[in-house]
């Protein structure tokens, strides 16, 4: 796993894991690469001091990826196992839902950045799914 710190066009830093510096390249040259702030899909590596480690700091770093990735994959499991996935139905299914329009469960599905701030200043409480990048990309 490669660590690059990544800055879109206004300027949120933010930072992305990839498998390698050729997963890298290949995200962002597909246009897969957007900030999480506001979604910008206009996204490069800033400029990074090297990082030296030493052997144990480097197993140390490795366990944490790894127990971060089995977190992220176990939190998303447990949705899609006890949630409904309702797709880009997603926001008025919440906004439903919310206002008594519909049963009250659980569900997930796709929502724009847009979609997300404006149910969030509804008050409806929503929060995006952690994923982890697919092994093919």
């Amino acid at each position: 796993m490669i660590r690059y710190q990544l800055v879109c066009k206004k300027d949120h830093a933010f930072e992305g894991w990839f498998r390698d510096s050729t997963a890298y390249d290949t995200q962002a040259k597909k246009g897969l690469l957007a900030c999480p702030t506001c979604n910008s899909k206009q996204v490069k590596k800033a400029p990074m001091a090297p990082a030296v480690s030493k052997k144990g700091e480097l197993a140390e770093a490795a366990v944490k990826a790894k127990a971060m990735r089995e977190w992220v994959s176990n939190v998303r499991k447990h949705v899609e196992k006890n949630a409904e996935y309702v797709g880009e139905k997603f926001p008025d299914e919440a906004r439903a839902i919310h206002y008594g329009d519909a049963e009250e469960r659980q569900i997930y599905g796709e929502a724009t950045v847009e979609d997300a701030k404006e149910l969030i200043e509804e008050g409806i409480p929503v929060a995006p799914l952690p994923s982890l990048p697919r092994a093919d990309s």
